[in-house]
């Protein structure tokens, strides 16, 4: 699989019979679209993949376009596939894109983004961060002066009950833009990242772990 604009072009490693791809920073509009044709091409025999990434500045508008406060500035908007509202990606932040079947791994999609909070949420506890999901809100959120800030985000999209899209964790990025939008719909939500809570650590480096805590939980 390649993925054009790559910074590094598909370092794979194989974790719990996961095709983990590596894709450094790669266009947005790319990226899905190669999302969609490995989804569409599939079948059962396919093995599922998590891809690691980030993309330059772009948000995203799901599905659920209703009500939307869209950004004001020049930053593009792509319409994409995938279940929410509007968000936001740029550099310094974590992308992983879930490619699963869940008929296969006798999983729903509750249960699937269960493992995927979890997964989360165990990678900050590492750091003694006390985070958590909420039911009504997917994501993952961490309080900070008795305000919850949210500093994960999730959306996805099942084709013939395979998952594709999946999560965003920010780690050491510019959070300005989310003031241009009520990210994932929600008025008022302020986000925060892994730098501002004492962890050094890069994309990079956070990204992998998080890839070996989501096999983990896929695996189980």
């Amino acid at each position: 699989m390649n993925v054009a604009g790559s910074a590094i072009l598909d370092s794979k490693v194989i974790i719990s019979q996961l095709v983990c791809r590596m894709l450094g920073v790669t266009d947005y509009q790319t990226t899905l679209e190669a999302m969609q044709a490995f989804t569409q091409k599939r079948d059962p025999e396919t093995p599922d993949e998590l891809w690691l990434t980030e993309h330059h500045s772009v948000y995203t508008l799901g599905l659920n376009r209703k009500n939307v406060r869209l950004p004001q500035n020049d930053t593009p908007v792509i319409l994409v596939d995938r279940g929410g509202k509007i968000t936001y990606h740029g550099l310094g932040q974590v992308v992983i894109y879930v490619l699963i079947d869940l008929t296969r791994n006798k999983l729903n999609i509750r249960q699937l983004v269960d493992a995927l909070e979890t997964s989360i949420i165990s990678l900050l506890e590492a750091y003694q961060i006390n985070a958590f999901a909420k039911k009504d809100a997917p994501g993952v959120y961490v309080q900070i002066d008795g305000h919850d800030k949210k500093i994960a985000s999730l959306g996805l999209r099942l084709k013939n009950n395979c998952c594709y899209h999946g999560l965003s964790l920010n780690v050491n990025m510019d959070l300005e833009p989310f003031q241009a939008i009520d990210p994932c719909g929600y008025v008022g939500l302020e986000m925060t990242q892994t730098c501002d809570l004492g962890i050094n650590e890069s994309p990079a480096q956070l990204g992998q772990i998080l890839l070996e805590k989501i096999a983990y939980q896929l695996n189980k």
